[in-house]
């Protein structure tokens, strides 16, 4: 059994070559990633429980928590593996049973027919995921609306992910224990691995959304993987029932028949199988716990990518073959593996520090023309060492603070949020061009603005690296005051 350390405590560290990794290989990954796929946050690499390999790029740092997306779904199930060992619930419970309050007047048969094993293998029997229609509800109902969307096709008979399904399994748990899925999940999981800080988005019902909303860091999923590796055991204890870990992380329904897809190697209870035996929870823009039994291994992985599948094949092609190196390389090359994970950066924008205008925006203000983003004003302020850009709008957003020469931390608004931790950068692309680099760094996005000065004109314009509808805003034009 794999050894770790106890919960006060960081995982145990050790040199690659100590538990047969070659250096050279996991070199080979950071300059794959960085030159081919770029976007990555974080990276962990354990073997026989020690931590051999671990990156932040900055300005992410390892005692941030990371928002995990989808890879929230594999708490949640294990949430649910834990009621049922308990006796709370079974797997052929149906759901209507939780929710006769909520159920339709007249349910089909197959929402009658629909079960927890169906909510946990994605075969609800839906035609497509219900997440965009049960949210945007306007009665804040979430489960009202879920039990109220038809249900085409009878459950059981085909794979559709399905976040949805994965809220139900989160208000299923509370329903029965009287506890959200975080606080009922803290005492037996997260305490006993050490893990603190985490937080879990709730429902206009204060329910924890289940399928999407955990934020833990890097050493946080890597602990979660290793107690999967380790069949639930921690410390000597039993936290999770072994043969609970064996079903979840098996292939319980179909989902595919590419055998080059990791996307359709089968599924689990809220994991995906993967190639080359592995198995894993990911969450969207490239957020993985992989889990490699063979290897006795655990990758931990954050990041804000639109193509999962390459981070994935760098695994493959980089890591995995570092774990079956006959030759476990030397101390040099781990030196120079520590040496370079520790200088790991996101790319900041590339100009100069300075330019002739600089001077000259202090205290100037632009009115904004009327556009989608509620902006009235904006203003910048020139120091040697930072720039500042302030925009008026209807959501009072903070003060942007951005270094020239380095990563300057502080908070503002992203996404029609409460003010949120962002570490800012800016250049000079030219003599008239401000770029600003705004990482928003427990999440996976970040903001590139461009700000064109032309004499009393201003055009601002930005974009997102990753989401889930289109990453370009609106060109905002504005008018010096």
């Amino acid at each position: 059994m794999a050894s770790n350390h106890g919960r006060s405590h960081r995982l145990a560290r050790c040199a690659p070559r100590e538990v047969g990794i070659n250096s050279e290989r996991v070199l080979r990954f950071l300059d794959r990633v960085n030159a081919d796929v770029g976007g990555l946050h974080s990276f962990m690499l354990l073997r026989h429980g020690r931590v051999a390999a671990e990156a932040w790029w900055a300005p992410y740092e390892a005692h941030r928590p990371h928002m995990l997306f989808s890879l929230s779904k594999s708490f949640t199930s294990t949430g649910i593996g834990l009621a049922v060992t308990e006796g709370r619930l079974g797997l052929e419970d149906r759901v209507l049973s939780f929710f006769p309050e909520e159920a339709p007047p007249t349910p089909s048969a197959n929402l009658k027919a629909m079960t927890i094993r169906h909510l946990l293998t994605m075969n609800t029997g839906h035609a497509e995921d219900t997440l965009g229609r049960t949210v945007r509800t306007t009665e804040g109902d979430w489960v009202r609306t879920f039990l109220s969307l038809p249900v085409e096709h009878a459950p059981g008979s085909r794979f559709v992910y399905n976040s949805g399904a994965t809220y139900m399994l989160s208000a299923i748990l509370q329903k029965s224990t009287g506890e959200t899925l975080l606080r009922y999940l803290t005492p037996r999981i997260f305490e006993p691995l050490g893990i603190r800080g985490m937080t879990w988005e709730r429902c206009p019902k204060g329910i924890n959304t289940g399928g999407w909303g955990l934020s833990i860091t890097t050493e946080d999923i890597a602990r979660f993987g290793q107690l999967y590796l380790q069949r639930g055991v921690w410390e000597g204890r039993q936290l999770i029932s072994g043969d609970w870990v064996d079903a979840a992380t098996s292939r319980q329904v179909s989902n595919g028949d590419d055998p080059n897809n990791d996307w359709t190697q089968g599924y689990g209870y809220q994991f995906w199988r993967s190639r080359h035996g592995a198995y894993r929870g990911d969450g969207a823009f490239g957020q993985y716990c992989i889990v490699l039994p063979a290897q006795d291994a655990v990758i931990a992985i954050t990041s804000g990518v639109a193509d999962m599948g390459a981070i994935l094949n760098a695994v493959w092609n980089d890591l995995l073959p570092a774990m079956r190196s006959e030759d476990a390389g030397t101390a040099e090359a781990d030196a120079k593996l520590r040496q370079t994970s520790g200088r790991q950066r996101v790319p900041p924008p590339a100009g100069a520090a300075t330019s002739p205008i600089a001077s000259r925006l202090g205290g100037t203000v632009y009115r904004i023309a009327r556009n989608s983003a509620g902006i009235r004003t904006a203003a910048f302020a020139a120091t040697p060492s930072r720039v500042t850009l302030t925009l008026v709008d209807d959501e009072h957003t903070p003060p942007l603070v951005c270094g020239l020469t380095d990563w300057v931390r502080g908070r503002t608004r992203y996404g029609g949020s409460a003010p949120t931790p962002v570490a800012a950068m800016a250049a000079w692309t030219s003599p008239q061009t401000l770029t600003i680099k705004a990482c928003f760094y427990e999440t996976p996005f970040i903001r590139t603005i461009v700000a064109v000065f032309d004499d009393d004109r201003l055009t601002l314009s930005w974009a997102e690296n990753v989401g889930f509808g289109p990453t370009e805003g609106p060109t905002l034009v504005g008018t010096r005051l």
